[in-house]
């Protein structure tokens, strides 16, 4: 496994939680997982950054560590209402055109997007400040209802633990759908969260609690290699498949049918990934019946075969997983 070099830049009145969820995926050795990053903190001044918990915290590297990372990733920036430091700018354009990965967390988006990182791009932030970016950055194509956006060179999330949301996509990204799980393990989190942000945006009151899909959800994880039908998640919700995809639109933002073909190309990366099984009995495992049709739904959802994902991620060595026929 290649190390993989991530530097957070840090920045006055600095918000704890958006670096410790960096410093979480990307900072902490995993018993039983190799090291996947080389995790560092920098700043433009080195010596004490204040942060918005009311303590300051002691950075000893300067802008300079961002000229050999292969991502930048800004966890916040509290004073979005004043320019920019230009020699952060500056570090920010020189990383991003050399060909490190910017990414950012919550408000720090801001700032990319004053760096023009964001000019006639995709990008996220808080549901609260979506409105404010889109009105001071008119060339962003600012998207108030998504959880992150990754670009492949600029990456943006939403609010606080959408920032982990995104880190724990870029450790998939980075090194495969089960390192990523198991980070995301220890860290009690889901390896991916599903739906957008404004669900947790304030709005009117239920005339009612709204029942949880979770119960729903794990009684399919555990069965995605049975064929499941709508008509079954409602048995099991009791309630209407007409009720039921409505509440999945409502909690996940998606079809039953959707969020089914995802758990099951989930479940593959991770078959692909930690055994040498043959690809067609790895679509037989997770329900979608034939290498041709797992082929057909890996390429739809990650744009690249399971033979090609099994090369770069794959655990085993190579050999009965990725010979024989319908194998690519």
């Amino acid at each position: 496994m290649s190390l993989h070099r991530v530097a957070a830049l840090v920045l006055p009145g600095q918000s704890t939680f958006e670096l410790a969820s960096a410093a979480e995926v990307f900072g902490l050795r995993r018993p039983g997982l190799p090291r996947g990053y080389d995790f560092a903190v920098c700043t433009e001044h080195p010596g004490a950054v204040p942060t918005l918990a009311g303590y300051d915290m002691l950075i000893g590297a300067d802008l300079t560590a961002l000229d050999a990372v292969d991502t930048v990733l800004v966890p916040g920036w509290h004073d979005r209402t004043e320019p920019a430091p230009p020699a952060v700018i500056d570090a920010l354009r020189r990383a991003h055109s050399r060909g490190a990965r910017v990414v950012a967390i919550c408000s720090a988006a801001f700032l990319l997007a004053e760096a023009g990182l964001l000019s006639r791009r995709r990008a996220t932030t808080h549901w609260r400040l979506a409105g404010e970016l889109a009105a001071r950055f008119p060339d962003v194509e600012v998207e108030p209802d998504t959880l992150y956006i990754d670009l492949g060179d600029v990456a943006t999330s939403a609010g606080t633990a959408a920032g982990i949301d995104l880190c724990l996509h870029l450790a998939r990204t980075d090194h495969g759908a089960a390192y990523a799980a198991h980070v995301g393990r220890h860290m009690v989190m889901p390896p991916h969260r599903e739906g957008g942000q404004l669900q947790y945006s304030t709005g009117a009151v239920a005339d009612r609690p709204v029942e949880s899909l979770a119960p729903v959800l794990d009684w399919a994880t555990e069965r995605l290699h049975q064929p499941l039908t709508l008509d079954a998640f409602a048995a099991q919700a009791r309630t209407s498949p007409r009720t039921l995809a409505r509440r999945f639109a409502d909690q996940l933002g998606m079809s039953p049918g959707r969020w089914l073909l995802q758990q099951r190309v989930a479940a593959a990366r991770a078959l692909l990934e930690e055994t040498n099984l043959p690809i067609e009995t790895v679509a037989q495992r997770v329900g979608l019946s034939s290498a041709t049709n797992l082929r057909r739904r890996f390429h739809a959802l990650l744009h690249t075969t399971p033979a090609a994902y099994r090369r770069s991620f794959g655990r085993h060595e190579q050999g009965a997983g990725s010979g024989g026929p319908g194998t690519d």
